[in-house]
C-alpha cells in the first residue's frame, strides 16, 4: 500500500513538473536568455516586406512615378529604378523572414522588372513615357486575378499571421 501511494506521489510530481516546465518554455518561446525576442523585428519585417510589395505592384509603382514630358525610355529606366531602390532599401529585411517569403519578393521583384521592359520593348521608338504607363496599365488589367503581386501578399500575411500565434 506505502508503495503504491509513493508511485502515485512520484507520477504527480512528474506530471506537475512536466507541466510547468511546458508552461515556462511556452512562456519563454522565441526569447533568448536575457528576455530578448526577435518576433516584433520579424512582424516589423513582414509589414515592410508587404509595403514594398505594395510599392513595387505595377499599378502603384506607375501613379507614383509617373511624370509628364518623359519618352518611353525615359519611364522605363525610372520605373526600373524605383522598383530597384525600394528592393535594396528592404533588402536587410530578408534576415528576419522565412527563405520563402523572401524569395517571393525577390520573384515579385524580377517580374514587375520583366514586364517593364517587355512592355517598353514592343513601344515604338517615338512612344511617350504616358503611353508606356497606359500599355503596362492595360496588361496588369487583362492579368488574372492569381496575380503574382496578390500571391505574394497572402504569403506574407499567412506567414505574419502564423508568427502572432
Amino acid at each position: 500500500m506505502i508503495s503504491l501511494i509513493v508511485a502515485t506521489v512520484a507520477l504527480l510530481i512528474a506530471l506537475g513538473t512536466f507541466y510547468f516546465y511546458s508552461a515556462d518554455r511556452k512562456r519563454s518561446a522565441g526569447k533568448t536568455e536575457d528576455g530578448f525576442s526577435a518576433r516584433p523585428l520579424q512582424l516589423q519585417a513582414y509589414e515592410r516586406l508587404v509595403m514594398l510589395a505594395e510599392r513595387i505592384a505595377l499599378p502603384n509603382l506607375v501613379s507614383r512615378v509617373n511624370q509628364s514630358g518623359m519618352n518611353a525610355k525615359e519611364m522605363q529606366l525610372l520605373l526600373l529604378e524605383s522598383i530597384k531602390q525600394e528592393y535594396e532599401y528592404n533588402a536587410t529585411q530578408q534576415i528576419y523572414v522565412s527563405p520563402v517569403a523572401w524569395e517571393a519578393i525577390k520573384n515579385l521583384k524580377d517580374q514587375n522588372m520583366l514586364i517593364i521592359n517587355q512592355v517598353a520593348s514592343a513601344m515604338p521608338m517615338d512612344g511617350t513615357g504616358v503611353d508606356l504607363n497606359r500599355r503596362l496599365m492595360d496588361f496588369v488589367m487583362t492579368q488574372k486575378k492569381g496575380a503574382l503581386h496578390t500571391i505574394v501578399l497572402e504569403a506574407l500575411n499567412f506567414e505574419a499571421k502564423k508568427l502572432m500565434k
